[in-house]
Parts: C-alpha cells; sequence; structure tokens
C-alpha cells in the first residue's frame, strides 16, 4: 500500500502565504507525477499543478505566477509554495500520486485533504 499524508493548511488572511507538503510513504516502488488538487463547496474537484518526476510543471492558469510546485524525490515529498493567497483559493487541497508499488500496483493514489480557508 502507498500513503500520501498532507500538511500545510490552515487560515490566512488575502494576500498572505502557506506552504503544503506531500509525504509519501509505504510500498513505493516508484512515483512518476505529483500533483495538487483543490476542491471548494459546490465545485468539482480540479487540478491546481502538477510535476514530473524529472521536473516538468503544470498549472492552473488561475494559480499561475502565484502557485510555485516542486518535489524532493529522495523523501517521496512533494510541496504547493501558495503566495498572495485570494478568497477564491480556499478549498480542500488533495495530494495526488501517479505511482506503482513495491506488488506492481499502479494507479492513482490520494491524501486525506488539507482545508485552506483564504479569509480576512
Amino acid at each position: 500500500q502507498l500513503q500520501l499524508v498532507e500538511s500545510g493548511g490552515g487560515l490566512v488572511q488575502p494576500g498572505g502565504s502557506l506552504r503544503l507538503s506531500c509525504a509519501a510513504s509505504g510500498s513505493i516502488f516508484s512515483i512518476n507525477a505529483m500533483g495538487w488538487y483543490r476542491q471548494a463547496p459546490g465545485k468539482q474537484r480540479e487540478l491546481v499543478a502538477a510535476i514530473t518526476i524529472g521536473g516538468s510543471t503544470n498549472y492552473a492558469d488561475s494559480v499561475k505566477g502565484r502557485f510555485t510546485i516542486s518535489r524532493d524525490n529522495a523523501k517521496n515529498t512533494v510541496y504547493l509554495q501558495m503566495n498572495s493567497l485570494k478568497p477564491e483559493d480556499t478549498a480542500v487541497y488533495y495530494c495526488n500520486a501517479d505511482a506503482t508499488t513495491d506488488w506492481g500496483v499502479h494507479g492513482d493514489y490520494w491524501g486525506q485533504g488539507t482545508q485552506v480557508t483564504v479569509s480576512s
């Protein structure tokens, strides 16, 4: 099995910053892409940012220039630095990994989610 554990969410004022972390653990053979998704109340889950094992990144238009995704392959950890936060960034943020376990099971794995609230 593979587990993803997120941390770093919380309440922040508009214009503030937060850094999310997601650590993968368990029977990991390889992790390909890792990413962050978010889901606001009444809305569908959407991709925020993703990063490949080689470091190529992809961002939603709404966060370009404000958010930065990075990863530490040695630690199986992905980060999301969020700057200039806006109230519309309020959502539950989920970590995602495209990974293969030691048992050869390949699939999408999800964290439990961490709440980010941007409000004055």
